[in-house]
């Protein structure tokens, strides 16, 4: 049986579920985000909890996929997800333009513009070096934030690029000169 698609998802007061086919719309206080539903499970409701439940153990494999799916929905229109990324680099920046473009100079020749996706919001620090990618859509929070990570990624010589906060990067010892 699998661990993750027994555990029950706590429903929030506020939050409402469709199911429609193979894709559930859950629906809260920040927003519409739909998952999909793999054929021969079904979602339930009791106590305040929703559980997955599958008809047969040929369909285990998307169990835990499902309830995982869902669980990331139904946290993502209440409390919304969120990616922190660091700019690391003498002259590398990043700032708003308009609302929806975010401006990377990354010594390059050129500025990069990075348009965002409709529900995806940035925000950058004062000192412009550190950007936090927000959303409900956890897929699509972590798509942008690896895009704007692979714009410069960080360079394991001279510890310069877009990485994320929690990243570690381990240091590379460089070339040892002629003796």
């Amino acid at each position: 049986m699998s661990r993750i698609g027994k555990k029950p998802i706590p429903m929030p007061a506020g939050v409402k579920y469709k199911v429609e086919g193979n894709t559930v719309t859950v629906e809260g206080p920040k927003g519409k985000v739909t998952a999909l539903v793999a054929e021969g499970i079904t979602l339930e409701t009791k106590d305040g909890h929703l559980l997955v439940n599958r008809q047969d153990d040929k369909f285990a494999a998307f169990h835990g996929l499902t309830r995982a799916l869902v669980f990331n929905a139904v946290q993502g229109v209440t409390a919304g997800w969120k990616r922190e990324l660091d700019i690391v680099g003498i002259g590398y920046r990043a700032e708003l333009k308009g609302k929806n473009m975010v401006v990377f100079t990354l010594g390059y020749s050129h500025p990069i513009e990075f348009p965002l996706p409709t529900g995806i919001e940035v925000a950058i620090d004062p000192k412009q070096t550190h950007l936090t990618v927000s959303g409900i859509d956890r897929q699509k929070v972590g798509q942008v934030a690896a895009d704007m990570r692979s714009l410069r990624k960080p360079d394991p010589y001279k510890n310069k690029g877009v990485r994320y906060s929690d990243e570690k990067l381990k240091k590379k010892a460089g070339k040892t000169g002629a003796k």
